[in-house]
């Protein structure tokens, strides 16, 4: 951490979302040196001036502690039928310069989850991995898409991203063009997720990728097509006390409007303050709004095993477009444990969008996620990184 010694003092701020410390004197005097402020333990915080590049900026970003590429999409076979799938590479920092000089010292950690859903069979299968960096397992390539865990693998061939994994029993090989440029989210691709300085990472999505290639599903292969989005978020701390998940929607509609909102679930009920959305027109250029431009309703719910109650069926309203959407899962079951991985219960889905914009009707496709409804409130999880894996024997 850069400070000045006479601004050092013994008094600190406990940065949620990260369980790191930070002097609170050094504060004004490291946001002015943008960007490089940094946490005690040596994990940059995502701050304002950053400046998106690509393809460099679809690589890795170890300097952050939390990373994820996050690709979900609605895919059609030949015969009608329709599925929905999930890849998912996540990297999370234990110790940003380990001391010890073996390769088997953990700096990052490595999950992925895959997920595909038969629409017409009414059933999600899924699958993780959780390896260490270090060691060839897994891990991310700087200045360009190269993340893999094992076998399971996202990837960059010109300008298309290419997407394999694969269980014993399923699996996907997809090939995804870019579509729209990127859309960074937030303030400039700043997305604010508290009040504290730092609190926030940096986001962006693609938000409409034209998808062809394989599902492989109980020995059966499908040649598949349709449209993906991509999310890729890094940075350091982010959830608050008090935050304990949130429900975010990124939906894509036949008139190529594409539509990304998270409202953050506070312990005491209420929706939290620092939740967002952004509207992307059919020509790609993007709108920000906040929680006050945006309105999200719950309405029938689901019980799982798990005994989480998650609301598939809700109400999106955004006033400003004159936008009344509904949303239904295709499918009420669709909860992946990741009890070998990051630890978390969440429900994530394809699902149906309905409704009208401008008082056109409208329809569409798209992908729920639903964390903290089940375990740990989702700022705990982000504060306590997942214990290694061990090594083989």
């Amino acid at each position: 951490m850069i400070c000045r010694a006479r601004s050092f003092r013994a008094s600190f701020a406990r940065w949620s979302g990260a369980g790191v410390l930070l002097a609170t004197a050094c504060v004004p005097a490291l946001l002015a040196q943008s960007p490089g402020l940094t946490t005690v333990d040596g994990w940059r915080v995502a701050e304002p001036g950053y400046t998106f590049a690509f393809p460099r900026d679809h690589g890795s970003h170890p300097e952050y502690r939390i990373e994820w590429w996050y690709y979900t999409g609605n895919l059609d076979a030949r015969d009608g039928r329709r599925f929905g799938y999930q890849v998912t590479f996540f990297r999370i920092g234990v110790d940003a310069a380990p001391t010890n000089p073996s390769r088997w010292a953990v700096r990052d950690l490595h999950m992925a989850h895959l997920a595909v859903t038969d629409v017409s069979a009414e059933r999600q299968v899924t699958a993780e991995r959780f390896d260490r960096g270090g060691v060839g397992w897994a891990g991310a390539a700087g200045h360009t898409l190269d993340v893999w865990n094992g076998d399971w693998r996202a990837d960059l061939d010109g300008e298309t991203h290419r997407l394999v994994a694969a269980d014993e029993t399923f699996g996907v090989d997809l090939r995804l063009a870019p579509g729209k440029s990127p859309t960074l989210h937030g303030d400039a691709g700043l997305s604010r997720k508290g009040a504290e300085p730092g609190n926030a990472s940096h986001y962006y999505s693609m938000t409409r990728m034209p998808t062809e290639g394989e599902l492989r599903l109980d020995g059966e292969r499908i040649a598949v097509t349709g449209t993906s989005w991509m999310d890729h978020e890094f940075g350091t701390t982010f959830l608050e006390p008090g935050q304990v998940g949130w429900d975010w929607f990124s939906l894509q509609l036949d008139d190529g409007t594409d539509l990304m909102i998270y409202e953050f679930r506070r312990a005491d009920g209420e929706p939290d303050a620092f939740s967002s959305g952004t509207w992307v027109n059919a020509d790609g250029t993007a709108e920000r709004f906040n929680r006050e431009q945006f309105v999200l309703v719950p309405r029938r719910r689901w019980t799982s095993s798990s005994g989480a109650s998650y609301p598939v069926d809700w109400q999106v309203r955004v006033p400003s477009r004159r936008a009344d959407l509904t949303i239904e899962a295709l499918v009420d079951a669709q909860e992946f444990d990741s009890a070998d991985s990051t630890g978390v219960t969440y429900w994530e889905g394809a699902v149906a969008v309905r409704g009208r914009i401008d008082g056109r009707e409208i329809r569409g496709r798209g992908y729920l996620e639903m964390t903290g409804y089940v375990g740990r409130p989702m700022s705990e999880v982000f504060r306590e990184p997942p214990v290694a894996p061990k090594p083989l024997p």
